[in-house]
């Protein structure tokens, strides 16, 4: 067995395939990458069990095969090459030897009929959905998704496809994120929750692709295919949480605010507040919103006033600073609304410009009660 690659090539798909490895594996064949040797097509392949990804690339060979080879150390040797051919030959020693136009290296191999065998999904249903989109709703929900271990439905992400439209949700209980899109249409009715693992990594690679995506899925998998690449990964079981029934559907009050603005403002007043609690507190009275926060234990304190757009009853409502932050950062309008009812209801934050036709965003945050 025997083949001839470009060293950037093979470096570029094989550190994103990298991500999949876990630095403990169980196994320890999963501490290799797989390569398979089809004539002119290499397959190489990561895996930790749950996630399996693949990637095919155009090589210069004419011999079949497969082995096992050490990931880590590969993508060392790799990182120090410059752009140049470089030939793989597999020896009888046991060992795939590397020529370079400098010198050879050899790394020991395992066999690669070792190496634990991808899940084949009988008769799936398929939707196909743009890697922009993907990118983007992933990105927008992944970072409202929970890390409770106790909780598996929460630590991931909720797709829900149907004919009208797709929908992506993410929540930890404090805060909650939907996004929709009615201009990405699936052809039948179908849900699933996706871990935070490969998602992470479809969100690397996707932001750069302007294929489609092919997400074919059944009740325990789902697979991913564009580009030269295949990701497929166990859906996490369990039966999500009824998220409408918890975004407040009567918001009477409504602010519009600049959104870097408000950020700017509740990223310097949460700097005073308790560092258990985060908490500060928004005062809106007429067209001035009022940020502040205290830590009485300290004897520090912070108040900063802004001009805002609000339409409803004076109110006073504390949320945790820090989730408050993150979800304006996610947003990337100019404008923001925040829509509330009462002081111990959920806030809704959408965004009021900058979104494509056919897109939207909902973000939810609990608040926190207001020691008055």
């Amino acid at each position: 067995m025997k083949f001839i690659v470009s060293s950037s090539y093979l470096l570029k798909q094989l550190q994103v395939l990298g991500s999949v490895i876990n630095s403990n594996n169980t196994l320890p064949i999963l501490d290799n990458f797989l390569f398979e040797l089809n004539n002119d097509e290499l397959t190489v392949s990561a895996s930790d069990l749950e996630t399996t990804m693949s990637a095919s690339l155009s090589i210069d060979s004419k011999s079949k095969g497969s082995v096992a080879v050490p990931a880590k150390l590969l993508l060392e040797i790799l990182k120090t090459f410059p752009e140049q051919p470089l030939t793989f030959t597999v020896e009888d020693n046991n060992t795939v030897e590397i020529s370079s136009n400098s010198g050879k290296y050899a790394l020991a191999y395992a066999a690669g009929e070792e190496f634990p065998k991808a899940v084949h999904l009988e008769d799936p249903s398929v939707t196909l959905v743009p890697a922009e989109v993907l990118a983007t709703a992933v990105s927008k929900t992944i970072f409202a998704a929970g890390n409770d271990d106790l909780r598996p439905v929460m630590s991931g992400v909720f797709f829900q496809f149907s004919p009208e439209g797709l929908i992506f949700v993410a929540t930890d209980a404090h805060k909650l994120v939907k996004y929709a899109r009615t201009d990405v249409k699936a052809s039948q009715v179908a849900d699933f929750i996706m871990p935070k693992k490969p998602l992470n990594i479809l969100k690397s690679i996707l932001g750069s692709s302007d294929a489609e995506v092919k997400i074919e899925y059944n009740d325990s998998n789902a697979t991913f295919s564009f580009d030269n690449y295949i990701l497929m990964c166990r859906l996490i079981d369990g039966k999500y949480p009824n998220y409408e029934a918890v975004i407040p559907k009567e918001n009477p009050n409504k602010l519009m605010i600049d959104r870097s603005l408000f950020l700017s403002s509740v990223r310097r007043v949460a700097i005073f507040s308790n560092k258990t609690t985060h908490q500060i507190r928004l005062k809106i009275a007429g067209a001035e919103l009022n940020v502040s926060a205290e830590d009485i234990d300290y004897s520090n304190k912070a108040e900063e006033r802004l001009t805002c757009d609000y339409q409803g009853d004076d109110l006073q409502i504390g949320f945790n600073s820090r989730f408050l932050t993150e979800m304006l950062t996610n947003l990337q309008s100019d404008m923001i609304m925040l829509e509330m009812s009462l002081p111990n209801r959920a806030g809704i934050l959408t965004p009021v410009d900058g979104l494509e036709e056919g897109e939207s965003v909902t973000m939810l945050v609990m608040p926190v009660m207001l020691n008055s």
